[in-house]
């Protein structure tokens, strides 16, 4: 997605060789117009999926998957990492690790509002290792939900997570797959295909 990889391009920042910072534009800023666009390329891939519920984790999920879902005609729903005062009955649970944080998180959503019978897209800001994604996926299993695939804005390739979660048969589609960071450098998958085709 081209649009998406100027702006990690433009304003994307290499911390190390495996954090990059986006939070102008996508997960503490957020790109309205770039979402947009996020969301309509999602329901392009999956509008054909019979798609009935778009799953995302609170915070950084929630930009890109409320575009999904508008763009897919479907209600949005968020697994908190808190759990709400409001929210204690009929709670679906899964235990996250962050990496970057360094901490783990029981990530919950109500079973009132995904359930069997519901094919859900899941989506999320990054995938590195993958533990949101197994999480999200691990929650819509368990209300009896069919995963349908795993919508990324960016995928970290150099990490496992996307790795994994294909090779158990999930469909993941990333919009921008970096494919290294080293020496501060973003280096997208395509661009070193389109260096081996030059050579």
């Amino acid at each position: 997605m081209d649009l998406l990889k100027k702006k990690i391009r433009e304003e994307g920042v290499v911390l190390s060789d495996s954090v990059l910072k986006v939070d102008s534009f996508l997960n503490h800023g957020v790109d309205p117009q770039l979402m947009d666009a996020i969301g309509e390329e999602f329901a392009g891939r999956y509008g054909d999926e019979s798609i009935t519920k778009v799953l995302t984790i609170e915070s950084s999920g929630i930009a890109p998957g409320l575009m999904a879902a508008l763009k897919l005609g479907v209600p949005m729903i968020f697994a908190r990492k808190r759990q709400s005062l409001t929210q204690s009955e009929g709670l679906i649970t899964s235990k996250v690790y962050s990496f970057t944080k360094k901490e783990e998180n029981t990530i919950s959503v109500s079973g009132k509002y995904i359930h069997e019978g519901d094919r859900v897209l899941i989506i999320d800001d990054f995938l590195a290792n993958g533990q949101a994604a197994w999480g999200l996926i691990d929650l819509a299993e368990k209300a009896g939900a069919e995963v349908a695939g795993v919508g990324i804005v960016i995928e970290k390739s150099f990490q496992d997570g996307g790795g994994n979660l294909r090779q158990k048969g999930y469909r993941v589609d990333s919009l921008a797959e970096i494919e290294s960071l080293e020496a501060g450098r973003i280096k997208f998958k395509e661009d070193k295909a389109a260096e081996a085709n030059l050579s």
